[in-house]
């Protein structure tokens, strides 16, 4: 690709459909005429919702069930705003791929429309994949394993380089080496930063254990920070079984108000209490010595106040 072309594409996905506005509202009874032009002299159409199918090349897999609802709530009063981006099926005629706009083909199907605005542009592999991960990128719609992922593909695919993979996705070198560094992961890793359940920091100073995926799954058991994950790599690192420093590692690194907190209520309980961080939200423990202690617990946490 010339790099006029990726300079195009690192504009972002205005730069290959255009800005349009005055775009009509897609009903489920209009025709097929035309709505409108991009600015950059594009036909946008209406086209039948089943003749168009999602793009095989989609980076984005995970989609918001409840997102969805939401969207499909606002086409069923607004209709669709901004047209999706198609290209003609190469293996089916009269068919047409996703190339932008899948979240809003979906929501519009459960809209119950028949039609939705449309530019088609012919566009080849490359683009096709590429122009995904703009789309997505820059709304921050990918996650982090599908966006490494994605620049993967486009570099064994399509042998790009980090560097002007960097440049035609807008991101920097280091964010894209960063983000591929994931694919180390294996797959229940994967599933964890996929589900949200830990953070692309979670997982990169996870990486940095000789076994990384058990540094995840306890990070995810432990509601561990992302300080709490490097500290257990480095005593990792200096030779100690991760059973070992598993238990240790949720006291390392807090900050002062949270031992003075611990303290507080360790003094009015007469307790062991240990906070712990995690990334949505944290673990409050008690711990007791005999059935008496927690009975004595119980009572106080029961206790009606007067």
């Amino acid at each position: 690709m010339s790099p006029a072309k990726q300079s195009r594409l690192g504009k972002g996905l205005s730069a290959l459909i255009g800005e349009v506005e005055g775009v009509g509202l897609a009903a489920p009874e209009e025709s097929t005429a035309p709505t409108g032009s991009g600015s950059d002299g594009s036909s946008v159409d209406e086209f039948n919702v089943a003749d168009i199918r999602p793009n095989p090349a989609q980076p984005r897999r995970t989609f918001s069930e409840q997102e969805l609802d939401e969207l499909a709530a606002s086409i069923k009063q607004r209709g669709v705003l901004q047209p999706i981006l198609l290209r003609p099926d190469p293996d089916a005629p009269n068919q047409y791929q996703i190339v932008a706009g899948e979240r809003r083909w979906r929501a519009a199907q459960r809209a119950g429309l028949k039609t939705i605005p449309a530019v088609v542009r012919d566009m080849d592999e490359l683009q096709l994949l590429e122009v995904g991960i703009i789309e997505n990128v820059q709304r921050e719609d990918l996650n982090p394993i599908e966006e490494a992922e994605a620049y993967g593909a486009l570099i064994k695919r399509f042998g790009r380089t980090q560097e002007n993979l960097a440049e035609s996705v807008g991101k920097s070198r280091a964010h894209i080496a960063n983000t591929m560094r994931l694919l180390n992961l294996g797959e229940s890793a994967r599933e964890h930063l996929r589900q949200g359940r830990i953070s692309a920091g979670h997982a990169r100073a996870a990486l940095g254990a000789p076994d990384p995926d058990p540094v995840v799954d306890m990070a995810v058991a432990k509601s561990m920070s992302v300080r709490e994950v490097e500290a257990l790599v480095k005593r990792l690192k200096d030779g100690n079984a991760l059973d070992t420093v598993a238990s240790k590692v949720n006291q390392i690194d807090k900050d002062v108000d949270t031992e003075a907190l611990e303290s507080d209520l360790a003094r009015v309980l007469g307790l062991k209490v240990d906070i712990r961080q995690g990334t949505k939200g944290g673990e409050l423990r008690i711990k007791y010595g005999d059935l008496e202690q927690l009975d004595e617990l119980c009572r106080r946490l029961t206790a009606k106040r007067t």
